[in-house]
């Protein structure tokens, strides 16, 4: 049996302190270094993807943009949206990365239905969709075996600065959020422990939660 994910509740963030802890702990892994999932809000930042093109950050304004190592073009994220970073030992656990991509999409799928909504996947776009427009981005980094950055699921969070980007690259993607497809949305703590939840359950792992949090 696999041993527990951990997950740690990091609460609001900046992305920059965050992005380096990510990187210090998949560096410094060794085989003993426990599987974790890190839930945080993040200040408003747009952030770009290894391969992002200039010409999808349209008018960035006054909202800064962070050059990443993770896979994707550029994405926005601020408070009232669930980041649920999977800081996990893929190679130990015989994880490809389209199964880990898949376990993201199917979990965020699987909180959306609690709330009694219908949302998919798409093979062209990484991603959680309701109907045309987007509700989670996705983008992944794999180093040194471990995977690191993850998935953003708007819960209700201001829609403004993605139309001052192409979302993922996509002119014109329409974007969505929980709060506008439900009576009464649960909080953005409730949607995040539902996720890091859903996500353990994909991966068939159980799921410890951690009062001490991660080092960030």
């Amino acid at each position: 049996m696999a041993a527990p994910i951990e997950l740690h509740r990091l609460g609001r963030r900046p992305y920059l302190p965050v992005w380096q802890a990510m990187r210090d702990l998949t560096d410094t892994r060794d085989e003993t270094t426990a599987d974790q999932l890190w839930l945080v809000e993040h200040d408003p930042v747009f952030t770009q993807g290894q391969a992002g093109k200039p010409e999808h950050l349209l008018m960035p304004g006054d909202i800064p943009v962070v050059q990443t190592d993770r896979g994707g073009q550029v994405t926005y994220h601020g408070p009232g949206q669930v980041v649920l970073y999977p800081l996990l030992d893929v190679r130990r656990s015989r994880l490809g990365v389209r199964d880990l991509v898949s376990a993201l999409e199917n979990a965020v799928i699987a909180v959306l239905v609690e709330q009694g909504i219908e949302a998919r996947a798409r093979a062209d776009a990484p991603g959680v969709y309701v109907g045309e427009a987007k509700i989670a981005s996705l983008g992944l980094r794999i180093r040194r075996g471990a995977s690191y950055h993850g998935v953003a699921l708007n819960v209700d969070a201001d829609l403004s600065p993605f139309a001052r980007i192409n979302p993922c690259g996509y002119a014109g993607m329409a974007m969505t959020r929980l709060a506008d497809l439900v009576a009464k949305p649960p909080s953005v703590e409730q949607v995040g422990l539902s996720l890091a939840r859903s996500l353990a359950s994909e991966l068939g792992r159980e799921l410890q939660l951690q009062e001490a949090q991660a080092a960030v």
